[in-house]
């Protein structure tokens, strides 16, 4: 059987910056940033060419170890071969080990890319089974269903495979992320878990989660009771000390704040007044950034945007 036909033109690939969890929603909520990687992927007569600019430029792997590449060739897989060659050029944003979703986005890109440049792609590899695809090869759905789709999802995985459903955030939201120099790998803020929580901190996030899917989309004023998490971020704290001050801090002032997935970022949800006041809590151990919020996930894109 013959294999795929690919594209000649170079594609490229834009994917945001996620934050999961949100609080209460362990593995479940993500969130879409306006905070992006672009990769750009052309089938090449043979071999493989990997080049990095931005995060990552000196300590990333430039071969076939790279998330991206390996990403890539799982979709191949999936899409029925792989091309002769490959060059991909990467331009990096995310900060890597800090809880915005970096390698979620990695793997987003290089499916998205391999759909874009195969022919007949997206027939061959539709949406649900990119998402499918995404959440094995991340572990879990809840970063690479806000990177694939944007604005704000619940995810989930059955007998079969992931699941997400979308919600539109309310436009009265503005995200503020308080980044620090330090990283926290997931496996170690994974690692300090338990294996079992009370029952009534269970029904305590339970009720949150779902007054946060209110809270977000529809009553941002909601949002400080809604973020409110008994089940992984006192936990963690000993890993991320600053961090857990940082939420302490801003939640005492009223600011709907969480740790950003594993951490060590804090994400902060708030309105366009308190996003202007918050940037005197950085200190000097963050750099605080005001972001949009992405309304429409991983999109290929003309080369010159």
């Amino acid at each position: 059987m013959a294999g795929p036909a690919f594209r000649a033109a170079a594609v490229r690939v834009r994917v945001p910056a996620t934050s999961a969890n949100l609080g209460p929603g362990f593995d479940a909520f993500g969130l879409a940033l306006g905070l992006y990687d672009d990769v750009v992927v052309r089938v090449a007569d043979s071999g493989l060419s990997v080049d990095i600019a931005g995060e990552g430029a000196d300590t990333l792997a430039r071969d076939e170890r790279h998330l991206v590449v390996r990403s890539m060739r799982a979709a191949f897989d999936r899409l029925g071969g792989q091309p002769r060659g490959l060059e991909v050029v990467c331009a990096n944003r995310i900060p890597h080990g800090r809880g915005l979703g970096s390698s979620s986005a990695a793997i987003c890109a290089g499916i998205v890319a391999a759909r874009a440049v195969t022919i007949g792609g997206p027939s061959a590899l539709d949406d649900d089974a990119l998402l499918a695809l995404a959440s094995e090869l991340e572990g879990h759905p809840d970063n690479v269903a806000a990177c694939l789709r944007g604005n704000f999802t619940v995810a989930w995985t059955d007998e079969e495979s992931a699941k997400a459903v979308t919600l539109e955030p309310s436009g009265r939201v503005v995200p503020v992320v308080f980044v620090p120099a330090t990283e926290v790998l997931t496996e170690t803020a994974r690692g300090l878990l338990p294996k079992t929580v009370p029952l009534a901190d269970a029904a305590v996030n339970a009720g949150r989660a779902a007054l946060l899917v209110e809270a977000l989309t529809r009553r941002p004023e909601l949002l400080l009771a809604a973020t409110e998490d008994r089940l992984h971020q006192d936990y963690r704290a000993s890993a991320m000390p600053d961090s857990a001050a940082l939420v302490g801090a801003l939640r005492a002032e009223g600011y709907a704040a969480v740790i950003s997935g594993a951490g060590p970022t804090v994400l902060a949800l708030t309105d366009e007044a308190g996003a202007d006041k918050l940037v005197h809590f950085a200190g000097e151990a963050f750099a605080a950034h005001r972001l949009e919020l992405d309304r429409t996930g991983a999109s290929v894109l003309p080369l010159d945007v």
